[in-house]
Formats: C-alpha cells, structure tokens, sequence
C-alpha cells in the first residue's frame, strides 16, 4: 500500500528557525512547502529536503501572493507553522512608524493572512493544525526591540482567537515563543562571545537555546501527542520567563 506524505507550509522557511523547521518535518516524512522570499533560497532548501518537497516564493504581507503560493504547493497542509518576520532594532521613541508598521505588517498581519488561507482550506477536510511563531517578548518586552514585542504579543493573541473559531472546524492553533535562540535574526547578536557568555549564564538552565529546541516544539505540537492542545502560548526559553525575581537582589545593597 503506497504511503501517503503529510503535507506543510512554513513561513520564513528557507533560514534560520524555519529551515530547522522544515528539517525536521521532512524527517517527520512531511512534504514541505518552503515559503520565503526568494525563490532560489526556497528551491535550494526543498531539494535538501526530498520528499516532493517544494519553494514557495511570496511575501506574506500579500495576499494574491499567498494564494498563488498554496495554489503551486497543490494541496491542502496539513500543518502550516507562520515563521516569517523582521526586526527593526531601536527604542520606541526612535523608532519611525513606518518602521513600527513594517514590523506589525509582516508579523501580525501577514499570520492572520497565511493562516486564513491554509483554514479555509483546512475545513473543508475538516482536520489541520496552525503554529504561529511568537517570542518570549510577547510576554516580556526587551528594550530596543522596537515594534517586535507589540506584534508578537498580537500573535499570541491572535492564535488563541483562532483556536476559538477554528476548534469546532476540526483545526487546532498554537504558538510557539522562544527565548534566547542562538540563530535566526538573533544570529548576530551572539556573534560577540561577551553577550553570549552573559546571556546564557542568565538562563535558568544556563545555555542559549538553538533553532533545533524552537523546531522540536513545533513538531510536538503538530503531532497527535498534542491532539488536546489549542490555543495555548508554548515558551521555549530554559525559564527565562519566570526567573525575574531571581534576578533582583534579595538583600539590600
């Protein structure tokens, strides 16, 4: 009996966390649509993936873009993970609204686009599953990270709106907020040994995360272990989140 593949889409797919991502549901046996900006970067990536596996070039921002995306991928997937976005670093009173709007559009806007045409197929079969990538500034903001925490936290939001909606239409939604990830837009960052020896010694288990931690959190909630599991917020940051009062002194100084 011939095996049929599972099938998936992932945004921001052909670099850092998405690429991991997309590894490893190739390794899960899924059939991947690496969708990203640039064609041939999506295209290197599918034929390292095998499996029928196939780039996608769009910008999630635009909407016939999108659509024309699904329509060359030829099937509905079963998992769609929402990874694309940008950072533009700067406080917020520096930071310019066109740049503030840049970074809402393409994370916020460009989930809720993505991940309304991957349901409005997904129901029609009735079963599918929605990752949306958040961040630990979702939940606690980093100064200088400009429009990124707003945006993510919307995510957040939004993931669990479409839980809501798209639970009785067989679709589960989650996402996943990593923390201190050494790669992705981050690679840069942990370029200076300095910062990641400070960073890391930081986090309660005392490493930096790697794209290979947010991708396994990605594939735990895509599988069947997660079948009860919607609209819910995953961190994946070694206890970051809940270590502030480890970090304020106990004693006065």
């Amino acid at each position: 009996m011939r095996c049929v593949l599972k099938t998936a889409i992932v945004t921001g797919g052909a670099h850092g966390i998405g690429a991991a991502i997309c590894r490893h549901a190739a390794r899960a046996g899924y059939r991947v649509g690496v969708l990203d900006l640039q064609q041939a970067a999506c295209d290197a990536l599918a034929a390292e993936l095998g499996n029928g596996s196939v780039g996608l070039a769009a910008d999630v921002t635009n909407e016939a873009a999108v659509h024309a995306a699904f329509v060359k991928f030829a099937a509905v997937p079963d998992l769609l993970v929402n990874n694309a976005g940008i950072v533009r670093f700067g406080s917020l009173l520096e930071q310019t609204v066109d740049a503030f709007r840049e970074v809402v559009n393409i994370h916020l806007v460009g989930t809720y686009i993505v991940a309304r045409e991957a349901a409005l197929e997904m129901v029609k079969r009735g079963s599918g599953v929605i990752i949306n990538m958040s961040s630990l500034n979702a939940v606690t903001p980093g100064p200088g990270s400009g429009g990124y925490p707003a945006a993510k936290a919307g995510i957040a939001k939004l993931t669990e709106h479409l839980a809501i909606e798209l639970g009785p239409l067989g679709i589960r939604v989650n996402s996943v907020a990593p923390g201190f990830i050494d790669g992705g837009m981050s690679a840069p960052i942990y370029a200076d040994p300095r910062v990641r020896a400070s960073r890391g010694g930081a986090v309660p288990i005392r490493r930096l995360g790697t794209v290979d931690d947010v991708a396994n959190a990605v594939m735990w909630l895509a599988s069947e272990q997660a079948s009860y599991v919607t609209g819910h917020q995953l961190l994946v940051d070694g206890g970051v989140a809940p270590s502030v009062l480890a970090h304020l002194p106990r004693v006065a100084q």
